[in-house]
């Protein structure tokens, strides 16, 4: 014991100690392989149309990638992650599949992160891990080793994703009266624009396919500057009025529906055609532009015809607050189309057929297909745009009431109206609906059309026609103005003004028997004709 105590004082006084760097300082660069993701049921491949980045780009989150479009829409895909381009694995014009890599970026992660998302190790970096260190100090030595604080650098302010609801699109106004998000264009061709002080809206239409802007056409602008604004307009008017016949390549968005219409001949139709009587719709419509909730007026509407309560609601116990609906989705007049959806979904409820929809054969029930019953009434709207024809769906319509299907349909026109279109996947469900309209009448002045069910559009599809004042000589209702066709005898020949439209219906005979489309259609036309059972049911 008294050796091993004289060993212990016989020891020379130093003090030796461990100094390690934390990991929360220590960083590393890693390499993500960013994917195509799934963008909307269905879609399997997408064209990358423009890169906005190119190798050695510096990137933050929420930065344009590249936009890609597919046969329902074209997409802005943004980045997940700051960091740089190491590489470009889609060239521009290609096609990729989803699920594949479409870039490859080098992202600074901390030592102790997870890299279960990336595909190269640090081996493939230029940085490795801190190591730890080792030092023995005496207690003769007056230094001690500090760390140096890292500079910080300045805070940013919070970046929104474009499709946050807070998200609010810069706009530059223009002495032409257009704005830069007007025009069509590239991010990458905006960001040249912005950077050399160039107004897009000056130099639209652009070179490119459907006006598209280029950047040869931003270079184009700044070298004959202000002055060849004249010069420019006339030669774009010489190519809209060409002299020998030009060849124009099928869009993907219309090449998808070449595909979809050549295959819809497989599909055996039942034609079936007949008039709705819209009288009673029409005389109700005053009552009910009349009631739409404050929540579905523009703003400005609100701010005019609102006035405080005299005895507030609120007083005992704070009322439910209305839903908050986007400026696109607001309206101050209801139409017919919504109605009739309504009305629609009211005999859908009663046909399960045509709330089904055709699920094809497996191996394990022998390639015969089944019917896939849905709980509620699925709506798919013809919708008409700039880059083609899309088909979004409204889902449960029988859930919803005529206000907030008008809502619904008004938004739905805003989204289509945009360049590029600005229908998501979400508006554009794979399974669609098992119902499809298409609402021409809105366009012109037909009657009637012959629609075509493509495959996966459901069960039957309906055009509706324009709306028009007939003398319905078969009428024998009281109200409105009579008209007789000769004769003294009371009664005979005694007619009615009625507000009619023509629908024309396609189903797909496969499924649906002609009997069971007609009976259908007459379930529906008590529904539209006598909109007064609606009261019972509740909108």
């Amino acid at each position: 014991m008294f050796i091993a105590r004289r060993l212990l004082l016989g020891r020379p006084l130093l003090r030796s100690c461990f100094h390690t760097t934390s990991s929360a300082w220590a960083t590393r660069k890693v390499i993500h392989k960013f994917k195509l993701a799934d963008i909307g049921e269905g879609i399997t491949e997408c064209e990358v149309i423009k890169w906005s980045v190119g190798p050695k780009s510096t990137v933050q989150s929420f930065d344009p990638l590249c936009e890609v479009q597919s046969d329902k829409a074209s997409v802005e895909i943004t980045s997940p992650f700051d960091g740089v381009i190491k590489e470009l694995l889609v060239n521009e014009g290609q096609v990729a599949k989803v699920g594949e890599g479409l870039c490859l970026i080098e992202v600074e992660e901390e030592a102790g992160a997870s890299d279960s998302g990336a595909v190269a190790s640090t081996e493939a970096t230029d940085a490795a891990p801190a190591q730890s260190e080792m030092t023995i100090t005496s207690p003769s030595e007056q230094q001690q080793v500090k760390h140096e604080p890292q500079e910080q650098a300045p805070v940013q302010p919070k970046r929104l994703h474009p499709l946050d609801p807070n998200y609010v699109p810069q706009a530059t106004p223009s002495v032409s009266g257009r704005t830069t998000t007007d025009v069509l264009a590239a991010p990458s061709v905006r960001h040249f624009a912005k950077k050399n002080g160039v107004d897009l809206a000056l130099v639209a239409p652009g070179s490119g396919k459907g006006g598209r802007i280029e950047k040869k056409d931003v270079e184009a602008y700044m070298a004959r500057g202000t002055a060849g604004a004249a010069a420019q307009q006339e030669s774009a008017q010489q190519v809209l009025s060409p002299t020998e016949d030009v060849v124009v390549e099928l869009g993907r968005t219309r090449y998808g529906m070449w595909k979809a219409m050549t295959k819809s001949l497989e599909i055996p139709h039942f034609g079936y055609s007949t008039s709705l009587d819209l009288t009673a719709i029409h005389n109700l419509l005053p009552i009910l532009n009349a009631g739409i909730p404050q929540h579905y007026l523009p703003a400005s509407s609100t701010a005019l015809t609102s006035r405080p309560p005299l005895v507030d609601p609120s007083a005992f116990h704070p009322a439910p607050q209305p839903q908050i609906i986007p400026d696109p989705a607001r309206f101050t007049k209801l139409t017919y189309l919504p109605i009739l959806l309504k009305t629609l979904s009211k005999a859908m409820n009663q046909w399960p057929i045509f709330r089904s929809s055709i699920t094809p054969g497996s191996a394990s029930s022998g390639g015969k297909p089944t019917m896939t019953l849905r709980p509620h009434s699925d709506i798919s709207l013809a919708l008409s745009t700039p880059t083609g024809l899309y088909t979004p769906t409204l889902t449960s319509v029988d859930t919803h009431s005529v206000y907030g299907l008008a809502s619904r349909i008004a938004h739905l026109a805003y989204l289509g109206r945009q360049v590029p279109c600005g229908l998501t996947p979400k508006d554009m469900p794979k399974r669609g609906g098992t119902i499809s309209v298409s609402n021409i009448g809105a366009v012109g002045k037909g009657e009637g059309a012959m629609p075509v069910l493509v495959e996966g559009g459901g069960v039957a599809i309906v055009a509706i026609g324009r709306a028009k004042w007939v003398w319905d000589v078969e009428y024998d209702g009281s109200a409105g103005r009579v008209y007789a066709m000769g004769g003294k005898g009371e009664g005979r020949g005694r007619g009615e003004e009625r507000l009619k439209v023509n629908v024309s219906w396609a189903a797909d005979h496969r499924v649906v028997e002609g009997a069971e489309m007609a009976a259908f259609v007459e379930n529906w036309r008590e529904w539209v004709e006598v909109p007064e059972r609606f009261i019972a049911e509740g909108i």
